[in-house]
């Protein structure tokens, strides 16, 4: 079952790739999309665990956290929005909300229920409840299936062999299993595996075949939908395949070695494949799983795999059919923002933790993938998103986020196929998550006490105007602090002057600048996408005129925010005179804000 890009159907992106090769990788040099590069890569996840690479977990506040106590609470709120209409049926039954940032973690709340429907009612379009005190409510510990965010596991299970050298990124498949080559897939790489470019289809119904080696067969006949390297397209088929790969390798079947290579040395003791009953009553149920709207017909799928080609490979398959709880993904998580350390425990080398965050998929924009890992997807991360944010979902609604340019995390555990899976749409609770854990990480103001903040709200237009001013006493020049971080190409921002009163708006050219780094130009007066999440200097020219208006002009789209944009220490000079500067009182009472609010974070 797949979840694919923009958790939709999933689109083909076209273009060439390039390679990486063993040598290559031992020397640290990264391919990027065809693109090679010397490492380290900067600013990877290992550089964010700044004094204690081992750094382990514990629950505490928001403030311990260094983050901000309000966003975490509205977390909370828009999580439990979803346990109503969304907009008809409920998102999700229930949910375990878990955030934080660096080693502790500063939420970790259950709502709603781990176990509340017995059946689904397809005449009726409803939900047939268990007795009141049959259901079971959500708890901290409450084990869910993660559905594709499986495929993490395989993939770090694929890059360890990696890093070993028994296992290289642009090697074939077919060289480790032969049978593979059928159907034209002799070219198909490890790394297009694990990026998701080796050309394969969405994902096909192995359980159709009544033997293990009928479902292998219809893989190994699997013809590509497109040549390999030549287009981006979520597949089931992809991990699939990596297990089969990474059993022959090492004589080790799936869950043993995710056992002994990742869940033993880390203690993450409620991850596992095929949970035993005794698990049944902390497991989340999911569908009532019958035909036509499931493939196999099943009834409650409750402490089993709900994929129904991982039920049918037996509970272990390199898509989907692990099961964990909130905090063990966490560990998961900030083993990783470690660099692959945690406690007493390495299970990667910090170089291989930023290449599973480097972005390899550089041909086909919007898909941003790593080693496993997605990057910078907008459309569940939320405002979190960034070019290294790293994260996954799954098809029960389930989904991680990893943000190594502020250290912090966020998992949403949640039953949205229960009763079923036509209930569920989009993504709506992981982008309202995402966002509010970004805006729980303050932003403080380059000058004085607050800055003015434009917000997270979508479909929006927001400005913030100066008073006219006389700039016709020599050459006029705007300075002020600029931070922004918005949806690349949708969100712009946008610097315009007027010399009518208002009735007309054109943009204004203008530089930002950070630290010693080179000047950027703005020519066309806007910014959009990603910034470094830094303040910048910012630097404008201005046209003479008696009564020139300045403002900044934010608008968003229907869709997806990030982080929002802020603006400070506003100040405007003709010649040698200072017509403007927002640190004296008077002049700052001056400014008209419309959807913008002076923010201290």
């Amino acid at each position: 079952m797949t979840e694919g890009a923009k958790n939709g159907p999933a689109q083909a992106r076209y273009r060439t790739g390039g390679g990486l090769t063993r040598r290559q990788w031992g020397a640290g040099v990264l391919a990027v999309g065809g693109a090679l590069a010397l490492g380290p890569f900067p600013a990877g996840p290992a550089a964010a665990a700044t004094a204690d690479g081992r750094r382990t977990l514990r629950h505490g506040t928001p403030e311990q956290a260094g983050l901000l106590a309000g966003p975490l609470r509205q977390l909370v709120t828009d999580a439990e929005a979803f346990l109503g209409p969304s907009p008809r049926h409920p998102w999700y039954a229930g949910a375990v909300l878990l955030a934080g940032r660096g080693s502790t973690v500063a939420l970790h709340q259950p709502i709603g229920k781990a176990v509340r429907y017995a059946g689904y009612d397809e005449s009726t379009d409803s939900g047939v409840e268990f007795p009141a005190d049959e259901q079971i409510a959500a708890t901290r510990d409450t084990v869910y299936d993660l559905a594709s965010v499986s495929k993490l596991f395989t993939s770090i299970l694929a890059v360890q062999q990696i890093e070993r050298g028994a296992l290289e990124l642009e090697a074939t498949v077919a060289s480790y299993l032969p049978q593979f080559a059928g159907g034209g897939k002799q070219d198909v790489t490890i790394r297009q595996l694990l990026t998701h470019t080796s050309g394969f289809r969405s994902w096909i119904p192995l359980y159709n075949a009544p033997t293990r080696e009928g479902k292998l067969q219809l893989v190994w006949d699997e013809a590509l939908l497109n040549p390999p390297g030549t287009a981006y397209l979520y597949s089931d088929l992809n991990l699939i395949s990596l297990q089969l790969v990474l059993e022959k390798l090492t004589g080790r079947t799936l869950d043993v070695l995710l056992r002994d290579e990742i869940t033993g040395p880390l203690g993450m003791d409620r991850t596992r494949y095929n949970p035993p009953a005794s698990w049944k009553p902390r497991i989340a149920a999911t569908e009532d799983a019958r035909l036509p709207w499931s493939g196999l017909d099943r009834g409650l799928v409750w402490g089993e795999v709900h994929d129904e080609n991982a039920y049918s490979l037996g509970g272990v398959a390199g898509h989907a059919g692990v099961f964990s709880c909130a905090w063990d993904l966490a560990v998961l998580g900030r083993t990783l923002l470690n660099g692959g350390a945690y406690g007493r425990a390495r299970i990667l080398r910090p170089e291989t933790v930023d290449l599973m965050f480097t972005d390899f998929n550089t041909a086909f924009p919007g898909d941003e993938h790593g080693l496993g890992f997605e990057l910078y997807q907008h459309w569940y991360m939320g405002a979190m998103a960034t070019p290294r944010t790293a994260g996954h979902t799954g098809f029960t609604g389930t989904s991680i986020v990893l943000d190594p340019t502020t250290d912090s995390f966020l998992i949403v555990l949640g039953n949205s196929v229960h009763p079923v899976r036509t209930w569920r749409s989009g993504s709506a609770p992981r982008v309202a998550a995402g966002t509010d854990m970004a805006r729980a990480v303050a932003v403080r103001p380059a000058s004085g006490r607050t800055s003015w903040f434009a917000g997270t709200a979508s479909a929006t237009t927001a400005t913030l105007t100066l008073p006219p001013l006389d700039t016709t006493g020599g050459t006029a020049r705007l300075g002020c602090a600029l931070w922004w971080d918005t949806e690349p190409g949708s969100d712009p921002l946008v610097l315009e002057a007027s010399t009518d009163s208002g009735v007309n708006w054109r943009p204004v050219p203008f530089t930002t600048r950070h630290g010693s780094e080179d000047p950027r130009e703005h020519p066309a007066g806007t910014a959009t996408g990603w910034s470094g999440r830094v303040w910048h200097r910012l630097g404008a020219e201005l046209p003479a005129d008696p009564a020139l208006a300045l403002r900044w002009r934010y608008t968003t789209d229907t869709l997806y925010v990030g982080r929002g944009v802020y603006v400070d220490a506003l100040r405007v000079v003709s010649g040698r005179r200072v017509v403007f500067d927002e640190s004296r009182p008077a002049d700052a009472a001056r400014i008209t804000p419309a959807g913008w609010v002076a923010s201290r974070d």
